[in-house]
């Protein structure tokens, strides 16, 4: 049986907000369109090697990842910025990606009556790195040496060719670590060069980074 794909433009919403506050996301979304939403933990970092000795820059964070058919992104942005006011500092940030399709989800209830103006376009773009556990806050230095404010780390497992190691003859898959980095687009370049060059990222197992456009922004800040 043929995998189901729905063939229309949609764009993946992210949301990351302080923890506990996911599911309250989840609730406004689903009122406004959404019809379902994963929450994965994390933690947020900022650049100051100080704080971060002391381990008071890191914070717990929930990201919120939801479809959204781009008819209704621009309502549903709105809708969760008057709920959460990601305007002030430390209250979250919003920001979407485009998707082309969509595999397995065929109970999608996406709503596209609701179509307003609301969320400037950005250029900005969301790097994504994932590295070996215990490696994330090296690749937040990496990026900040070449201009980023900090980024979010999401704790993850890894199954490539050169990731999995042998316990008792079992298949172990050792933990990784994903940083996702929000970059204004004329920095991304010297970001991810950084990261590559501090990181060894073009040897074998040492990582991977792959880059996704962003559409709208609420939250991010000069």
């Amino acid at each position: 049986m043929e995998p189901t794909k729905q063939n229309f433009n949609i764009d993946l919403v992210y949301v990351i907000v302080k923890d506990g506050i996911g599911s309250k996301v989840v609730q406004v979304a689903k009122k406004n369109g959404v019809s379902g939403a994963t929450v994965l933990m994390g933690k947020g970092s900022v650049n100051n090697r100080l704080l971060r000795l002391f381990s008071i820059s890191d914070t717990r964070k929930e990201i919120v990842l939801m479809l959204s058919h781009q008819d209704n992104t621009n309502y549903l942005l709105e809708r969760l910025n008057k709920s959460f006011d990601f305007r002030k500092p430390n209250h979250g940030i919003a920001f979407t990606t485009p998707i082309s399709g969509v595999y397995g989800k065929s109970d999608s209830k996406l709503d596209n009556t609701h179509a307003k103006e609301g969320g400037d376009k950005t250029m900005y773009q969301n790097i994504v790195i994932i590295v070996d556990k215990g490696k994330a806050e090296d690749v937040i230095d990496a990026a900040v040496m070449a201009g980023s404010k900090g980024g979010t780390i999401i704790n993850a497992r890894g199954s490539g060719i050169h990731e999995t190691s042998k316990l008792f003859s079992m298949n172990i898959e050792p933990e990784k670590e994903m940083v996702m980095i929000l970059s204004e687009e004329s920095r991304t370049d010297a970001i991810i060069a950084s990261i590559r060059k501090e990181m060894k990222i073009d040897e074998p197992g040492n990582g991977v980074i792959f880059v996704q456009e962003v559409g709208q922004t609420y939250g991010i800040y000069e």
